[in-house]
């Protein structure tokens, strides 16, 4: 996620624009003005000083966007053939993302079939700017938010204990911090449909109607169907984030993450959701993914200063010593490092939430 310095406005509707050319501004430099129809503002721009201002995907009378591009302004105008906004301002939510009947006809899936075949310079372009726009969004969003991520592996069902396990973990947890997952099904859901739920007995009736639609194989569209049904039934929903990714295209996103910061590229948005976890991580049981997390995770605790050191923990002793063996490594890391004392290895869903709950109370 990238940091900018200095001033940056940006200016997303008409209503805004006017506001700020109304309260005397001179100069629009910093400004990123997102998808507006400005073919009626042409003047009242180009009366202002136009250096280092940024116009995405606005309309312009004609002659006009010449006229702002000699004044020193820079401007990129819609990019055709691309299913997704690349100048969006602000995270998806669910309702974006499946925004019709069939899963097929969804922006969600339009544009990941789109990013499969896209290899034109426009669709890299396209591509590239989007990822900014998201990360830029997500930069706003997390802004005076703790976060803590959970993360597990897409294949487990719901139905499953795991499954409850996890939805529990979410719900514990955003009782105190905001819940961040990498937005997919499985243990991500999960994790994100219990930090949404405000009541428990809540929580076991949804779990219950999820269960009646396990996986998102064969049937994406069955799978997001009964989410909704139990996300537009659900009264008092708390926030939770997403970091899904159209790199794997067989990961729908899960509907119960209010916020979903999507990335067509799958390496920044991996660093992303660690980053963005300012108040630890708590590890499920999962495979290669997973396993990637917990290790790129460690390295940025290996190398952080000791005050930005945030806990890791893994839940399952059996799981992260036997059958993936993560643990004994991950210690011998952290042995003599500031990072020692912040890695944990437990058995149950409450242990994981003593421990985040504890950091969190002695920041």
């Amino acid at each position: 996620m990238k940091h900018s310095h200095g001033r940056i406005v940006d200016v997303t509707s008409l209503l805004e624009l006017d506001r700020h050319l109304d309260s005397g501004a001179t100069s629009l430099a910093g400004w990123r003005v997102v998808g507006l129809d400005l073919t009626a503002r042409g003047p009242a721009l180009l009366q202002r000083s136009l250096r280092q201002a940024l116009f995405l995907g606005c309309e312009f009378a004609e002659g006009d966007d010449e006229a702002v591009r000699r004044a020193g302004a820079m401007v990129l105008h819609e990019i055709p053939g691309v299913p997704v906004d690349p100048y969006r301002a602000t995270l998806y939510s669910p309702g974006d993302l499946y925004d019709a009947p069939r899963y097929e006809d969804s922006l969600d899936a339009q544009a990941y079939a789109w990013s499969r075949r896209g290899s034109s310079p426009d669709d890299t372009l396209a591509m590239a700017l989007h990822d900014h726009q998201v990360d830029a969004a997500l930069a706003a969003w997390v802004a005076g938010r703790d976060l803590v991520g959970v993360m597990g592996g897409h294949a487990l069902e719901r139905g499953a204990p795991a499954y409850a396990d996890a939805a529990r973990l979410g719900h514990a947890l955003a009782g105190r911090l905001t819940v961040a997952t990498g937005g997919g099904p499985g243990a991500m859901e999960a994790a994100n449909l219990g930090a949404y739920v405000p009541a428990a007995h809540h929580l076991d009736a949804a779990l219950a109607r999820l269960a009646e639609v396990p996986s998102f194989t064969p049937d994406v569209g069955a799978w997001a169907h009964v989410a909704l049904e139990v996300l537009g039934t659900t009264d008092g929903g708390r926030e939770s984030l997403g970091i899904p990714t159209w790199h794997y295209g067989h990961e729908p996103p899960n509907v119960f993450a209010t916020s979903i910061a999507k990335f067509f590229h799958n390496a920044p948005r991996e660093a992303v959701l660690l980053e963005v976890c300012n108040a630890g991580i708590v590890f499920l049981p999962g495979a290669a993914g997973t396993v990637q997390e917990v290790f790129q995770d460690a390295c940025e605790n290996y190398y952080a200063d000791p005050s930005s050191v945030a806990p890791m923990v893994l839940v399952g002793r059996r799981y992260w010593t036997e059958q993936l063996p993560v643990w004994p490594l991950l210690r011998a890391l952290a042995r003599d490092r500031a990072m020692e004392a912040c890695v944990h290895l437990v058995d149950s869903i409450e242990e994981a939430v003593d421990v985040v709950a504890g950091a969190a109370t002695s920041r």
